[in-house]
């Protein structure tokens, strides 16, 4: 077993492990844990207090976690070294024990890591970043019915424009790949016309697979069936009417999953259509049910015309029997929604939706948008999920200027230990979490951030007594 070079690791507890892509969890789980720079100091210790009295609460002393202390952002650098960000110990102790959770940390400021929160994303090919959002009754909002909104986003996470191909305007190699496109690539296409990338452009490449599409995808499904009524439902959220070959590729590789991987569990937005016209008049011809679906047939080219048709016919002949007569109702609800116009509806139709399963752009702006609409980053919690390793985390940053004062909401790490305490499968200790949060904030008793934008104004608590008041409350 590999030493670690500063740490040492808890004498007591067992690792974590995965099979097929999901955890063994023991009574005694070692987890590793980031403190987080700036108001990690204030947040963490709340967090942990809170966590382990649910677990206390829920199961005596059959089940507890045993903390094990690791170090990144200017931490590690403390400890380790000038642009010792992401230290090889903290690296290890997360490969050896499967779940870690972390606060905030700092953006480097050198040393070569754009970012932190997506280089551990990469390293472990944690691709799917979980990121709910839901309301508590009290939590001040810009919305008249905040309460409305209950959304789990599904963002990709390791592909797209995140994985960092890109160049400058003036490097001479993305000159170079410029001249290429310009003489060679774009000319050979034959459906670009004259286009040409203008000289004195930054070049960004985006990549999208099906391979990194459809397991992420395959999560949210996978989500989806644990839930139940109109909840068992994925929108596949994308930019597909504009990027065809990566977004839209995207859409496609979901329905396909859908439709053969979760065939018994699934049913498309169109096939529901089908089946509804054929419920209500079971001598609907092919053609009438196809006029239905698609508003426009009329105007259609004979080919396309008979294309619709063709497809009405085979999710007839396909599933009628196992999903028509209204039977698909039970089952997950797979469509799919331009992002754009997402970002309105989450507004004006936020109770239409529940899981959306989104590329890694898109899933950043989206997700925090609707934290937005539930009282912001500061009640926002976050997964990353892979088949290997899962880290849990703060989704706001550092607020320096906060850290020591004993002042910060600390909800988005504690609500980021409750999707912890799922994922392990202890839901007896989660509910305990929110239920006390919950009842906290409608009785007011909320940190400074919430209570100064609450009518009337009440008095804060501290960091550290809203997470006495949240036990309190189990």
């Amino acid at each position: 077993m590999t030493k670690f070079e500063k740490l040492k690791a808890p004498c007591e507890g067992s690792p974590i492990r995965f099979v097929d892509g999901h955890p063994i969890v023991p009574n005694n789980p070692i987890i590793p844990f980031i403190r987080g720079d700036g108001t990690g100091v204030d947040i963490w210790p709340a967090t942990q207090k809170v966590i382990d009295a649910s677990i206390k609460k829920a199961y005596g002393l059959e089940r507890h976690i045993e903390w094990f202390k690791v170090y990144a952002g200017d931490e590690a650098c403390d400890l380790y070294g000038d642009y010792q960000y992401l230290p090889e110990d903290t690296l290890e102790a997360i490969r050896r024990y499967g779940i870690a959770i972390k606060g905030p940390l700092t953006t480097p400021v050198g040393g070569g890591i754009r970012s932190l929160n997506v280089a551990l994303r990469q390293i472990f090919d944690l691709y799917s970043c979980v990121r709910p959002c839901r309301y508590y009754q009290g939590t001040p909002s810009p919305h008249k019915h905040p309460e409305d909104l209950d959304v789990i986003v599904y963002r990709e996470n390791t592909e797209d424009i995140y994985m960092g191909i890109e160049w400058e305007a003036n490097d001479p190699i993305g000159l170079e790949l410029i001249e290429h496109l310009n003489q060679q690539v774009i000319p050979a296409n034959g459906k670009l016309g004259k286009r040409q990338i203008p000289k004195g452009s930054g070049l960004g490449i985006k990549p999208v697979s099906k391979q990194g599409s459809q397991r992420h995808i395959r999560r949210a499904i996978e989500h989806a069936i644990k839930l139940k009524g109109k909840k068992r439902h994925v929108t596949l959220v994308h930019k597909g009417n504009i990027m065809k070959f990566t977004e839209g590729a995207f859409r496609d590789w979901g329905y396909d999953l859908a439709k053969k991987e979760f065939r018994a569990q699934c049913i498309t937005e169109r096939e529901s259509w089908i089946l509804t016209n054929l419920d209500k008049n079971k001598e609907i011809t092919y053609e009438s049910n196809a006029r239905l679906i698609d508003p426009g047939f009329d105007s259609l080219t004979p080919e396309k015309k008979e294309s619709v048709c063709l497809e009405v016919k085979e999710v007839i002949n396909s599933i009628e029997s196992s999903h028509g007569n209204n039977k698909w109702r039970d089952m997950v609800m797979v469509d799919d929604r331009i992002a754009d116009s997402i970002f309105q509806q989450i507004q004006t139709r936020p109770e239409d939706y529940s899981i959306l399963a989104t590329l890694n752009l898109n899933g950043d702006y989206i997700s925090d948008a609707a934290a937005a609409i539930v009282g912001g980053l500061g009640m926002a919690p976050g997964a990353n999920i892979g088949d290997e390793a899962a880290i849990f985390e703060a989704t706001h940053g550092t607020a320096p200027k906060h850290a020591g004062l004993d002042r910060i909401n600390p909800g988005s790490v504690i609500l980021s230990g409750v999707m912890m305490l799922e994922f392990l499968g202890w839901q007896e200790a989660a509910n305990f979490i929110t239920n006390g949060l919950s009842k906290s904030i409608a009785e007011k008793n909320v940190t400074y951030d919430l209570a100064r934008l609450m009518e009337p104004q009440v008095d804060p608590l501290k960091c550290s007594e809203f997470a006495n008041a949240i036990i309190d409350r189990f």
